[in-house]
């Protein structure tokens, strides 16, 4: 086993390791650290796997803006998570009936990295043929994303600014507003 395997196996074990934290956690401000560790454990494993593309937007989005939130979210709510008080047995049957659902769509999936995917002979040949005259960019990953998939990324953006004050609507309070 060489040693990039082992570093990887190192990072898959602390990020199961994090996960159960998280999972065990009342205390929801070590929870919110937990969950930042975990997302950049997670932006070094994609680096590790040479998707430094990938890694970037981790590290930015699930440790920094996702932290953030959740920090300013903590602030308009207790610390302490408040136990359940019942078991919500649809919810249970709901997860595992979406469960099955999604295992059975994957079971369909052609096998991955297979050079006979329809993405690999009709998407990918293009892009990489293409792109540099269309676009003007060299970076083929970077004018996929800034360029082909552009309104894609702003429509991401808007539904994250609309969750945002989906949050602060339900909570009740704006920043800086006093409490009544």
């Amino acid at each position: 086993m060489s040693m990039m395997q082992l570093v990887e196996l190192f990072l898959l074990g602390f990020l199961a390791v994090t996960a159960v934290a998280v999972l065990r956690g009342r205390d929801l401000f070590a929870v919110v650290m937990l969950f930042s560790i975990y997302n950049l454990v997670s932006a070094s494993l994609f680096l590790i796997l040479d998707a430094a593309d990938v890694a970037f937007t981790e590290a930015a989005v699930g440790a920094g803006i996702s932290t953030l939130l959740m920090l300013a979210t903590l602030s308009f709510t207790g610390r302490e998570e408040h136990p359940a008080r019942s078991r919500n047995l649809l919810a249970l049957v709901l997860v595992i009936f979406t469960g099955a659902a999604l295992a059975y769509g994957i079971a369909d999936l052609p096998p991955f990295g297979a050079e006979d995917n329809p993405a690999h002979r009709h998407v990918a040949p293009r892009y990489l043929e293409q792109s540099p005259e269309e676009v003007g960019v060299a970076n083929v990953v970077t004018a996929v994303l800034a360029s082909y998939r552009g309104f894609d990324t702003l429509g991401e953006v808007v539904v994250i600014f609309t969750a945002g004050i989906g949050v602060l609507l339900l909570i009740g309070r704006w920043p800086g507003e006093r409490d009544r």
